[in-house]
């Protein structure tokens, strides 16, 4: 009995070891949680709230250019978010030029939100793919005027690399198209990122079930962002938590190790000194 409940503190210690000194750092901020999470297409403002704190995030984003900022009385979604809490990330989500992105960035600094702002250029409607150019272009005089700046980027390694060279904070390449959920198309692409990369890499966009961002922190990911599969889901509640479990398992078994793969089947059990019958 002794040796059992020794062992089993054994694993306690090693889970505990495991856990510690494994916070999420961006431009020098620390966060514990990895799952970062946005606002838009709930259903409700009581939806909303409720599912950010069951995801137990850290960085919320919010899409300045969505606000209704004519009506100084009229509430927005930033009224019913507790800034002590949560990081506001501002987000450039609107915005088809790199001229609208950069206006977008200014007026969230002059709001007195953050310095901080989500990157994204998207000319088009009917995919909402990143403009990798207008990308590169808004985020080097973003950073030139002291943002901290966190790129939204199709799953590109070169652009990716360009971005980090001129000082970005974080890149975020999509797993697939976003509010699409489906899941991670971009593997390859984003495991060479994560290779290269000397900043946190942010998996955003597509992921759809908990499982999808399990993948990605197991691949190394630093961290990720989703947003319609909790506000869409028929309980964003208990997504929200699904996803905050699903980040957190997906980054303990990256830590534990997983096996490598192999072609043929390796037995479980003992070869030798087996008794020949």
């Amino acid at each position: 009995m002794f040796h059992a409940a020794r062992a089993s503190l054994g694993g306690v210690f090693r889970l505990w070891r495991l856990r510690m000194n494994d916070d999420l750092v961006i431009a020098g901020k620390t966060f514990h949680s990895r799952l970062m999470v946005g606002t838009g297409r709930h259903r409700s403002n009581e939806d909303l709230v409720a599912s950010v704190e069951a995801s137990g995030t850290e960085i919320v984003t919010v899409a300045i250019r969505r606000l209704d900022l004519d009506d100084p009385n009229k509430k927005t979604i930033l009224d019913f978010l507790d800034w002590t809490r949560y990081t506001i990330l501002p987000n450039t989500a609107g915005s088809r030029t790199p001229e609208e992105a950069l206006t977008t960035a200014r007026l969230a600094r002059a709001m007195g939100l953050s310095n901080w702002i989500k990157l994204e250029v998207i000319p088009e409607p009917k995919y909402l793919l990143p403009d990798p150019i207008g990308t590169l272009r808004a985020a080097e005089t973003l950073v030139k005027e002291g943002f901290v700046v966190l790129p939204y980027i199709h799953a590109d390694p070169v652009l990716a690399r360009q971005l980090e060279e001129i000082g970005c904070a974080t890149v975020m390449p999509l797993g697939s198209a976003i509010g699409s959920g489906q899941g991670i198309h971009t593997k390859e692409e984003i495991q060479i990122i994560i290779e290269q990369a000397h900043v946190p890499v942010v998996v955003d966009a597509g992921l759809a079930v908990p499982s999808d961002a399990s993948t990605a922190m197991e691949m190394g990911a630093d961290a990720v962002l989703v947003n319609t599969a909790i506000a869409q889901a028929r309980d964003p509640v208990a997504m929200a938590q699904a996803f905050k479990l699903g980040v957190q398992a997906g980054r303990l078994a990256y830590r534990a190790g997983r096996i490598p793969i192999k072609q043929y089947a390796v037995p479980s059990s003992p070869v030798e000194g087996v008794v020949r019958v």
